[in-house]
């Protein structure tokens, strides 16, 4: 198990540049199944989860060249469907979230398919039912054995239908619209997710063969096709990275600037720090972030204490919550975070407490922040990285602490942040990698 150990109080200056997204990665590379054909992605990041996804593809016999800068080709003439059930790839699907999403392509190519319950963040429960039921709604019969935990999905034929998803789930759209590329007939995928990530998808998709209406809505209409084709792919910067930027920037008093941000796809999340009393300049594509001293909660019209929620896109992204409440630690007032989605993602404030924040955590859902406007600084501790934005969160909160800290399990930060000590350390951090 590696370890941070963070030298605190130091201010950053200087540019970042965000990683290619690890939640469209995710999905992108999945969708490589879905043809024989070669398919190069650029802008793929260099992180845990992704290029455990990419060693699986790889023993499951997808052809794959990495090249330099993120970029990886893919072919998949060869496929090993009995590698499906083996033991080694029960073990390595199980301990990563995004392998479910290799469902939905080799269901809609091969008629078949097999997983384990997917792993991933320990942050509440994460039903796959939404998955399922579009699978059979195109027709698909799938067996859950409890005893292994392992499903087996398959299709003598699949056929386009109506579909009308019991919750925008991104990786539930994403595996049930492969799945209906090569379905027969028309599919209508109604609450359907549509984040930046989901729309990227659709146009690597689209630019395979696929026939896809209505991207960027919650009303997706899919027309079968026979087969798809190669393409060509760039993935967007990481948004959960330019505001995990746009929060350190705040804490540690630092000047930052974050280049190639796509500002067009970030929907939200600029005016949602701002909303903390955050100053920012967005400059063509850049974020600006200015050294601040002091930052102060804007309250609601009335006078009454604001709340930040997460919502499905184009509302707040969870992903950014952890970062959120980390940030407003240091500002002037008090703001409510609910995290509606995952009932397990707040308990890491108990690490945040101990290193002097003044939180009240309300339920598994809900924690004010009271901010201390810099009356004191946070105190430096050891403390262990539950989950991935939780990891960050606290790598922050050590930065903007009096002292030097320990953080334990950065296996986990590794799994959505590329280099992420490197690169801060490049600008001014001092972070030693145990």
């Amino acid at each position: 198990m590696g370890s941070f150990q963070i030298k605190g109080g130091t201010k950053l200056k200087g540019e970042l540049t965000p990683q290619g997204a690890k939640n469209e990665a995710l999905q992108v590379v999945c969708a490589v199944l879905l043809t024989a054909k070669k398919v190069t992605l650029h802008n793929l990041p260099d992180i845990r989860d992704v290029n455990f996804l990419i060693d699986l593809l790889e023993e499951l016999g997808v052809k794959v060249n990495r090249a330099e800068n993120g970029t990886v080709h893919f072919q998949s003439d060869s496929i090993n469907l009995d590698y499906l059930l083996s033991n080694q790839f029960k073990k390595r699907a199980a301990s990563l979230r995004g392998s479910i999403m290799i469902l939905g392509p080799l269901l809609t190519r091969f008629k078949i398919a097999y997983m384990p319950k997917p792993g991933g963040d320990k942050i509440g429960a994460r039903p796959l039912d939404t998955h399922f039921l579009g699978f059979s709604k195109l027709g698909a019969t799938y067996e859950y054995d409890a005893k292994n935990t392992f499903y087996t999905l398959k299709a003598d034929k699949l056929e386009g239908k109506y579909i009308l998803l019991d919750e925008p789930s991104v990786t539930g759209t994403a595996n049930i619209l492969m799945t209906a590329v090569m379905a027969k007939g028309k599919t209508t995928i109604y609450n359907a997710a549509c984040e930046p990530y989901l729309q990227q998808l659709c146009s690597m998709l689209n630019s395979m063969g696929a026939k896809i209406k209505g991207v960027g809505s919650n009303l997706l209409e899919i027309e079968g096709v026979s087969e798809m084709n190669g393409c060509t792919h760039t993935l967007l910067p990481d948004f959960i990275e330019i505001g995990s930027f746009i929060g350190l920037a705040a804490t540690t008093q630092s000047e930052i600037t974050i280049k190639n941000c796509r500002v067009d796809m970030l929907g939200r999340i600029p005016e949602t720090f701002e909303r903390l009393g955050i100053h920012l300049e967005i400059k063509g594509d850049d974020i600006y972030i200015p050294s601040q001293k002091h930052y102060e909660i804007k309250r609601m019209i009335d006078g009454s204490i604001p709340t930040i929620y997460d919502a499905p896109w184009p509302g707040f992204t969870p992903d950014l919550l952890s970062i959120i409440l980390v940030t407003a630690i240091q500002a002037k007032g008090t703001v409510l975070i609910h995290q509606k989605m995952f009932d397990s993602r707040l308990f890491f404030i108990d690490r945040l407490k101990d290193m002097g924040a003044q939180i009240i955590l309300c339920d598994p859902h809900r924690a004010t922040v009271i901010g201390i406007n810099r009356d004191y600084n946070l105190r430096a501790t050891t403390m262990s990285s539950p989950d991935i934005r939780a990891g960050v969160a606290l790598l922050i909160a050590a930065m903007s602490a009096d002292g030097t800290s320990v953080i334990n399990n950065i296996e986990q930060i590794d799994r959505g942040y590329q280099y992420i000590d490197t690169r801060l350390n490049n600008i001014g951090a001092e972070i030693i990698r145990l």
